[in-house]
């Protein structure tokens, strides 16, 4: 966004990508009913005055310090509940979406995944706040949701974090999965008819190197440029290929 005025810094957003709109209405509230308009706007101001201090997120968990009307900063707490890392194979593998984990590395945000790791209600979702205010979701713990909304705006890999997996954990499910479907994940959807999932190709057994050194990084860089990724998170992209590479030739599990 542009700035309000002469010398001014730009207006801070959050919910500008599919996935942080659809937490953000999750943790709003707007699956049950309408919404508080006026809490609504008051935590967003607090996410727009930065009131919100050491933010933490981790495997299903969210931590913070928000700046009130008190002297001392309300402490918030967030839990979601996490999702099954071979169950979500299973699903995607399913549904032929297997490359939506791969798209990730692009800066995307894939449609079917999305579906199967976002929370869908209200009760996915369990909030502390240190506050006097014993409503489910305190102005507090929205500030604290859009300033974690702005971080899945800037790296899509924030929502697999907060559900309590990551990339490398779902690429090893699915691999583990080549031609069948784990015991694990098998009883955790029990009461799915899934159809009978492709057999997907071995994964080719390249010598072991270093790619990103190989690589021209003017050029990568330059590549990742044309596909979206902001210039500030080209550092990072490189990284997240680099460790993906490494997932990719890792030797696969005995048996």
């Amino acid at each position: 966004m542009s700035p309000r005025g002469g010398g001014r810094t730009p207006t801070r957003g959050y919910a500008a990508t599919p996935w942080s709109r659809a937490l953000c209405d999750v943790v709003e509230g707007r699956d049950v009913g309408p919404v508080d308009s006026r809490r609504i706007n008051k935590a967003r101001s607090y996410f727009r005055d930065r009131n919100v201090r050491q933010l933490t997120i981790g495997n299903g968990l969210v931590t913070a310090l928000v700046d009130g009307s008190q002297l001392e900063p309300f402490q918030v707490r967030v839990t979601m509940r996490t999702v099954h890392a071979p169950t979500v194979a299973t699903l995607l593998r399913s549904q032929n979406s297997v490359e939506d984990l791969l798209s990730l590395t692009r800066g995307t945000q894939p449609e079917v995944l999305g579906q199967l790791v976002l929370p869908t209600e209200s009760a996915d979702i369990a909030s502390e706040c240190s506050c006097p205010d014993d409503t489910v979701r305190c102005i507090h713990v929205l500030a604290v949701t859009y300033e974690v909304a702005a971080e899945i705006d800037r790296h899509a890999t924030t929502l697999l974090t907060l559900m309590g997996t990551d990339l490398p954990e779902l690429l090893s499910a699915v691999e583990s999965q080549s031609g069948t479907t784990t015991p694990d994940a098998a009883s955790a959807d029990s009461t799915l008819s899934l159809p009978a999932a492709p057999t997907l190709p071995p994964l080719p057994d390249p010598p072991r190197m270093n790619p990103i050194m190989d690589l021209d990084i003017k050029a990568l860089h330059a590549a990742l440029r044309a596909c979206g990724i902001a210039a500030g998170d080209v550092g990072e992209a490189v990284d997240q290929l680099a460790e993906l590479y490494d997932v990719l030739v890792v030797d696969p599990p005995a048996g």
